[in-house]
């Protein structure tokens, strides 16, 4: 297995999507911007519902599905290069790092995959589904290591060359998103309606503060703040140094599923009240809102100007940043839970009608 430094060293490849949300700080900010044309480049048909987000990576995208598979595809033609058998749907989505696929499955299972081949190194058995994405977890000895939150209450911090335990931390409630990683900490909500702060070395309680409702969202943090929407109708900014809410966005009576996509001076999240959110990022204040049909779990990426998102609707949208007008749709006809991976101006996503979308410039 590759040293830590291969592992730091994937996850903040430029050209790549190798975690969810982009970068272990799962701010949602894409590396490139996207083309002025999007056209559709491919599709894959897997055997379920595509809940899953992609990573992409070495030329792959690998995505889980409903279908109980991890699915590798080319990422110019969509063509796949392995599926690995997971037992049970797989819904979070993967992590790759260090020449290895990480997946988790709804029967709590978690695999360590050879992402060359499809191979199974490890695999390591929790006590409830995993919902969320897997991240890296930094060491003093500069181990490689990974964490994932699992429904039995913990957070496994985990050796990424065997899958064995190196520490767990027990909440109070199932942990459904992924966790956010930077400066050595690891922040992360749960239906305990807390936001924990936990050591990435030792998995030791650092901090946690009372967001008031439960949280199934993944966390993004910048500096010393985390951003996380929670189930009662709530959009907080969290100064983790202080352990206090700076600020609270609320607009209609629905719960924040979506994570949110966080840039310099914006935030930007969906809703269960079918509306795309973009508050300023230092007060919360609403500087426009997008609506479309349907429920957005999807999380938004921000890609230089742009937004893109997927809605319950079934379609995918590409809004402007600047002031939340719609630039581009296109109709896929299922719902779309997924949230969009974006790398070398594409976009790849999957749907609830089973399949995996590619879009980008058509080359004439």
């Amino acid at each position: 297995m590759a040293s830590h430094l291969c592992l730091a060293a994937a996850a903040s490849t430029v050209a790549g999507w190798p975690v969810f949300r982009g970068n272990p700080a799962l701010t949602g900010v894409a590396p490139c911007a996207l083309p002025a044309k999007l056209a559709l480049l491919w599709t894959f048909k897997s055997g379920g519902p595509v809940k899953s987000s992609a990573v992409i990576g070495g030329g792959r995208v690998f995505i889980g599905s409903n279908d109980g598979k991890v699915h590798a595809l080319d990422f110019s033609s969509g063509r796949e290069a392995w599926a690995f058998s997971a037992g049970s749907a797989v819904e979070a989505p993967p992590l790759l790092a260090g020449g290895s696929v990480f997946a988790g499955t709804l029967d709590g299972a978690f695999y360590g995959i050879d992402a060359a081949s499809g191979r199974q190194l490890w695999k390591c058995v929790t006590d409830g589904k995993i919902m969320g994405s897997a991240n890296l977890a930094p060491s003093a000895d500069g181990a490689a290591r990974i964490v994932v939150g699992s429904y039995d209450f913990k957070l496994h911090c985990l050796d990424a060359a065997s899958g064995q335990a190196v520490w767990t931390f027990e909440t109070g409630n199932y942990i459904n998103g992924c966790c956010a990683v930077a400066n050595g900490q690891i922040v992360f909500g749960g239906c305990d309606a807390l936001v924990h702060v936990v050591s990435a070395d030792k998995g030791s309680k650092i901090k946690e503060i009372d967001a008031g409702a439960y949280i199934a969202a993944s966390a993004a943090l910048d500096g010393n703040r985390a951003y996380v929407g929670h189930y009662d109708n709530e959009f907080l900014c969290v100064d983790l140094a202080d352990g206090k809410v700076v600020w609270r966005y609320h607009d209609l009576d629905f719960p924040y599923m979506s994570s949110a996509a966080v840039t310099a001076e914006r935030v930007v999240f969906g809703g269960q009240d079918k509306v795309l959110h973009c508050v300023d990022r230092a007060a919360g204040k609403s500087l426009w809102k997008f609506a479309t049909r349907g429920r957005i779990e999807s999380s938004p990426v921000v890609a230089g100007s742009k937004v893109v998102f997927g809605s319950d609707d079934g379609t995918l949208y590409v809004v402007s940043l600047e002031e939340g007008k719609e630039l581009w749709s296109y109709e896929i006809g299922q719902a779309v839970a997924s949230s969009p991976a974006v790398a070398d101006e594409k976009i790849v996503i999957g749907s609830d009608d089973g399949s995996v979308y590619c879009f980008g410039q058509k080359v004439e």
